[in-house]
């Protein structure tokens, strides 16, 4: 699929790429943002190294088609490291017909690679929010 935002070059038009792919329902297209090496921060908060699943997750929030809606509030960039605090939501009904509210205020870092790309190195979707126990 061809998609009309591009992968960033800057640290700060991460957004527009995230949320065209995110809400196409291309987990692939969204794996494509994040590093080899990056991690997830799960909502009990342990750190997940496993893309595969990182992607699982993602693909279990997409198939709620509802589309997400994401604002960068600070993007801070030294050298090839940035952090980004996104607010973020999903709001709408389920498949099931039930109401859903996920969303928060992310901190994720990202780093430029030698091809000029930024992607994720950790993805903390839930920020400093108190996490819940497994």
């Amino acid at each position: 699929m061809s998609y009309s935002h591009p992968l960033p070059t800057e640290a700060a038009a991460m957004v527009a790429p995230l949320l065209e792919r995110f809400n196409a329902g291309d987990v692939d297209a969204v794996m494509a943002l994040y590093e080899p090496e990056a991690v997830a921060i799960a909502p009990d908060g342990r750190t997940v190294t496993d893309h595969t699943e990182i992607a699982a997750d993602l693909e279990r929030v997409m198939s709620l088609g509802i589309p997400m809606k994401a604002t960068a509030r600070h993007v801070f960039v030294g050298d090839d490291i940035a952090q980004m605090v996104l607010d973020w939501s999903i709001d709408g009904t389920g498949p099931d017909g039930e109401p859903v509210h996920l969303g928060g205020s992310a901190s994720d870092i990202l780093r430029r690679g030698t091809d000029g790309i930024w992607r994720y190195i950790i993805d903390n979707n839930l920020g400093t929010a108190v996490r819940q126990s497994a």
